[in-house]
């Protein structure tokens, strides 16, 4: 469906950015794989990837909190794949906190690597688009661009602030055959939620399963997490023909979340 195409997903050296990556690849896109890590692992899941899918696999490993290098980024992998057509913005951090108690680094990291580098990379990736007439943005938000939870106030502005970059860039590329859209999961089952859990397990005395359902998913009315491959899927298929008029929107997947 993809094949000639070429894709840029930040963050994708694991979790719900490589999950993309990976359905995208399998789809015939030629991958910029961009994040932290251990190099020797990174480059194993390059190199297999490639082999799998039978498509290029790059690597960079630009700091997203960095408006300069994400630009940069982004010319590489045009330079390097000739041309970015599909740009899925998923790098991000986390940190809770009461907000009177909020660290301003922390503050100022989390809208960098997860507001700023959404902005640098649409600027940076639409002359292209523009010039092909033809491109696809993904940003991936989270229910938190939706909703809000205590305690989260960084990360629940800038995942807002992605939604309404998504819908005033939508309006400014309608008629240039670029869609821009953002996809809202609820909790996906990571490594770091996994973290996640045995870390709450260990403050709450619970066991995992009694987390997973009272603490973890609370919010989540189907009591079950979403799988990165649902995410992946959908992002697919933002990508596709038949998706070509749905621009401008947030898409939940999020086990109803949101419906309260």
């Amino acid at each position: 469906m993809l094949k000639g195409k070429s894709a840029v997903v930040t963050g994708s050296t694991s979790g719900i950015g490589l999950g993309i990556a990976r359905a995208l690849a399998r789809e015939g896109a030629n991958i910029m794989l961009n994040g932290f890590g251990d190099a020797a692992e990174i480059e194993k899941i390059r190199s297999s990837l490639a082999e799998e899918a039978g498509v290029k696999v790059l690597y960079d490993g630009a700091d997203m909190s960095k408006g300069d290098a994400v630009e940069a980024f982004i010319k590489k992998a045009e330079d390097a794949l000739g041309g970015v057509d599909i740009l899925v913005n998923n790098a991000g951090i986390q940190f809770v906190s009461p907000v009177e108690e909020f660290p301003e680094a922390k503050w100022t990291a989390i809208q960098n690597i997860i507001l700023n580098s959404s902005f640098h990379g649409i600027k940076a990736a639409l002359p292209g688009m523009k010039k092909r007439n033809w491109g696809r943005i993904i940003n991936l938000v989270s229910a938190h661009g939706l909703v809000a939870s205590p305690f989260k106030s960084a990360y629940v502005s800038a995942k807002h602030g992605q939604i309404g970059l998504t819908k005033t860039v939508a309006l400014e590329v309608a008629e240039s055959n670029i869609t821009v859209n953002a996809i809202c999961p609820g909790y996906v089952r990571t490594p770091l939620v996994e973290g996640q859990i045995d870390d709450q397990a260990k403050v709450h005395n619970m066991p995992r399963d009694k987390v997973i359902r009272e603490v973890i998913l609370a919010s989540q009315p189907n009591k079950r997490f979403i799988e990165i491959e649902e995410v992946a899927a959908l992002a697919v298929f933002l990508c596709g023909e038949m998706a070509k008029s749905i621009t401008g929107t947030a898409i939940a997947i999020d086990g109803g979340w949101t419906a309260r």
